[in-house]
């Protein structure tokens, strides 16, 4: 069966292969023509040349109806994971007869879904077809695909014909954000003042510096910030709001890329590595929020800023990666399932570690003196699978 099933495919993909109803007509055909060569009558000969020259004709007609056929793909627009991909390809008649019949199949990747199919009446004589579809989305990461299949048995229904078009297509499906009210971890970590030299407790100190914008006295503000002259031509206090000037080390967040990680915890749990994803998109969003340089570190792409380029890197990180940079000699917030990699951490840092339960991990990290003395000094928080992600990053953290 297989053997005949790649016979068919083949022929179907290179000249056509018959319908159903084409191999009754062949059949019915030669059944004639062996009639007619026993009993010797005309007649019987007449239908059997009549079967023979609709199936030729019917053989012909579907590759030219592919012809001068010709598919473009609109670029697809990134999303996150869970929400739809918006697909859009056109397809174009250049000939000067219409297009009729057509079944379009766009071939996804495996890991993105099952290949799309839709059915097209008619595509007028040179015109343009558009056919926009979308596809939900489960997992982040980068996808591609070029294979586009057309495939008629147009107009006698007796032959099937198919061709692929090369389209290619690169869809990002960027991991989810979760939406942060508070996150103690990187707040301690922004109010390090070895991390920010210029922060905005030194702008409200300074009588010097650019005004970003005025706004109305509040209790409280110093008398200073007051700009007198439009405090006359209002009639009320206006407060200058100097510009934030911040410097020296930025906030990083650093993934552990390079090493192994296990695919699921158990059954029904969340796999560690996508949740550490997750959270490290997570945390850098909101640092952001709150005005921060921030940084994203990986094995394989080193410190990288910008919200594209962070999401970007994100969807198509994967474990196991070779490790192209090393860790910043600087204090960060380290994501990480290995607690042996919290003795390279600097006095400072965090970290959010995942290992199973939160009783085997205190145990494991009881276990070596040297990992339990810095984890002390550098606080963190330990994933339990059993809660959400998004309440554990927004409790503070704690050493052990």
């Amino acid at each position: 069966m297989r053997i005949a099933g790649r016979i068919t495919d083949w022929l179907e993909t290179h000249w056509v292969t018959p319908a159903y109803s084409g191999w009754l007509i062949a059949g019915l055909s030669v059944f004639f023509f062996i009639a007619a060569t026993n009993t010797l009558s005309g007649w019987l000969y007449v239908i059997s040349g009549m079967g023979l020259a609709l199936l030729a004709i019917a053989a012909i007609l579907p590759e030219q109806n592919l012809r001068q056929l010709l598919v473009h793909r609109v670029p697809v627009h990134p999303v996150s994971a869970g929400e739809q991909l918006m697909v859009e390809l056109l397809l174009e008649n250049r000939s000067n007869q219409p297009k009729v019949l057509l079944q379009v199949q766009d071939c996804l990747p495996s890991s993105l879904g099952k290949p799309v199919t839709r059915a097209i009446e008619s595509i007028p004589a040179h015109s343009r077809h558009h056919w926009i579809y979308c596809q939900p989305t489960q997992h982040r990461g980068v996808y591609h695909w070029q294979t586009v299949q057309l495939r008629t048995a147009a107009p006698l229904g007796l032959f099937w014909c198919r061709r692929a078009k090369d389209v290619k297509a690169t869809a990002i499906v960027y991991p989810i954000v979760l939406p942060l009210t508070q996150c103690p971890l990187i707040d301690e970590m922004g109010r390090d003042a070895s991390l920010l030299f210029n922060s905005d407790r030194r702008a409200q100190i300074s009588t010097e510096g650019l005004t970003r914008s005025l706004r109305p006295y509040r209790w409280g503000d110093p008398t200073r910030l007051v700009h007198w002259r439009t405090s006359a031509r209002y009639g009320e206090l206006r407060v200058r709001e100097l510009e934030v000037f911040t410097g020296g080390q930025e906030l990083i967040i650093g993934l552990d890329s390079d090493s192994s990680w296990n695919s699921l915890d158990a059954a029904n749990h969340a796999d560690h590595f996508e949740q550490a994803v997750i959270a490290a998109a997570s945390l850098y969003f909101y640092a952001c929020q709150r005005n921060l340089s921030v940084k994203l570190w990986t094995s394989r792409t080193g410190l990288i800023q910008g919200n594209q380029v962070v999401l970007q890197a994100l969807a198509e990180i994967h474990t196991g990666e070779e490790a192209v940079d090393t860790l910043p000699s600087r204090p960060l917030v380290w994501l990480t399932q290995n607690p042996d990699s919290l003795n390279t951490l600097l006095s400072g840092s965090r970290w959010i570690l995942w290992t199973g339960s939160r009783q085997a991990t205190q145990s494991q990290l009881k276990a070596n003196t040297q990992t339990t003395l810095q984890s002390r000094r550098s606080p963190g928080i330990i994933v339990n699978p059993n809660q959400p992600l998004q309440l554990q990053l927004q409790n503070p953290p704690r050493s052990l």
